[in-house]
């Protein structure tokens, strides 16, 4: 067989195929490079930004297989019919710095003993330092019936998690006239864990504009033993569900979807046996999450979660020195929030570069996290908190209060932010804001004391 018939077998098969043929092998490229950062979402790609400019052209290698470059946090508000899909991203081209070698090709296997990985296309690729920012995966397939429901085409199962699918949610949103509107949080860590509660305010509020909200029963299905991790905001959106009769069953979780029968199965958490059906019109389902399988396997990496095993503080490998982690694949107790990001980038390049120099990391993240709970079309609760699960608020306002002024902020101000400053690694949370309020705050007081003197 010559060689262009074996060219053209390997091109009909599979990857993990083509890579079994060893008369192919000499068609992989082999890369070597200083700092290797695996994924380009908002961790990676900050992290390709300050290294760049730290390390120089040529020494930084993203690793990342999709071409657009997603702002999820807006997926809400396109499932709320207030901004498009379009402006959720852009070119991942555009993203990545200029200085970074991007390969359009996803991780398939680490070998962290020997400070390599293996892609999926065949190619190995040798580092002397690792940042691992996959993020997490969407698993819609582990409920059965869910990818059929999502497949019916102006169905009134909908998901605002994946660009796939957010679009279906706003037409739900249109297409509802009565019955059950249920919304769901799975049994599993997952990115925002506001999200899943945010889209059944703007739905209630929708309900209410088009005179549907009388014939709507409305229902938020949550695993959690609260309705938020963070009591202070917890109390504030209890309420809002009372006001708004609003129902919530906690230790909730769905197994199966029924489309044909527009029924959703639910199980008690605290007992499995007991079961409960549910008639809808309209399902929100936030699918369940996980790392991706190269990481979740490798049990030198991870934690018993799948998730990378490092320091909470320093965001460093607890086994691998030169490995750091960021972002949602972290084993870092924090909510799994885009703003948390920008607090931990500035922690991972400051250890990194230690490192690199032979010093010992000393940077430490707090755990800052941010979660605008999108309560309205125009309020919004903006919960901020650390690691204890305390409000670690950046603003001289209430933060468990519907506020117009946080909503502006959540749709205008926090994209731009995103866009012309943390992903170009100029951007490292907000202490900075917090120090300045603090100061501001003491010399007030000084003031106040010399003039009571």
């Amino acid at each position: 067989m010559n060689s262009l018939k074996v060219v053209n077998i390997a091109l009909r098969l599979s990857r993990s195929q083509v890579r079994a043929f060893s008369v192919t092998s000499n068609n992989y490229e082999s890369h070597k490079c200083k700092l290797l950062i695996v994924g380009g979402g908002a961790g990676g790609s900050a992290e390709a930004a300050k290294f760049t400019k730290t390390l120089g052209t040529n020494q930084v290698i993203v690793l990342e297989p999709k071409d657009k470059h997603y702002y999820q946090p807006l997926f809400t508000l396109v499932g709320g019919g207030m901004k498009t899909l379009s402006q959720t991203w852009r070119p991942m081209s555009q993203v990545l710095p200029s200085a970074a070698k991007w390969i359009r090709d996803a991780a398939s296997e680490f070998d962290p003993k020997n400070n390599t990985v293996l892609t999926e296309n065949g190619d190995k690729i040798e580092y002397d330092f690792l940042i691992i920012a996959t993020g997490l995966v969407l698993h819609y397939d582990k409920i059965p019936g869910l990818l059929e429901a999502l497949s019916e085409p102006n169905g009134p199962v909908c998901s605002n998690y994946s660009p796939k699918y957010v679009d279906r949610t706003f037409a739900a949103f249109k297409n509802f006239k009565e019955g059950n509107a249920v919304f769901t949080f799975p049994n599993s860590p997952l990115k925002c864990p506001g999200a899943p509660q945010k889209v059944m305010y703007l739905f209630d509020e929708y309900a209410r504009k088009t005179n549907k909200r009388k014939s709507a029963n409305i229902i938020y299905n949550t695993t959690l033993p609260n309705i938020f991790g963070v009591k202070h905001y917890a109390d504030a959106l209890w309420k809002i569900c009372e006001k708004r009769d609003l129902k919530v069953n906690l230790r909730t979780n769905l197994v199966k979807i029924y489309p044909h029968k527009k029924q959703a199965l639910f199980e008690n958490m605290d007992n499995p046996e007991q079961k409960m059906t549910l008639d809808y019109e309209l399902l929100h389902v936030t699918p369940p999450q996980s790392t991706p399988d190269c990481l979740r396997n490798n049990k030198e990496l991870t934690n018993e979660l799948g998730f990378v095993d490092v320091n909470k503080d320093t965001l460093q490998h607890v086994k691998f020195s030169n490995i750091f982690a960021i972002g949602d694949c972290s084993s870092s107790p924090n909510s799994k929030t885009a703003a948390s990001v920008g607090s931990q980038s500035k922690v991972v390049h400051a250890n990194l570069l230690a490192v690199m120099n032979g010093k010992k990391p000393s940077a430490v993240y707090n755990g800052y996290a941010s979660c605008p709970l999108t309560t309205g079309y125009w309020s919004c609760i903006m919960a901020e908190f650390d690691y204890s699960l305390t409000p670690l608020e950046s603003f001289p306002l209430e933060g468990s209060k519907e506020r117009l002024t946080m909503m502006l902020m959540k749709r205008e101000f926090l994209p731009f932010l995103y866009w012309q400053f943390l992903v170009k690694g100029l951007w490292n949370g907000p202490g900075w804001i917090r120090k300045l309020l603090v100061a501001l705050k003491l010399k007030e007081k000084n003031v106040t004391e010399l003039q009571l003197k």
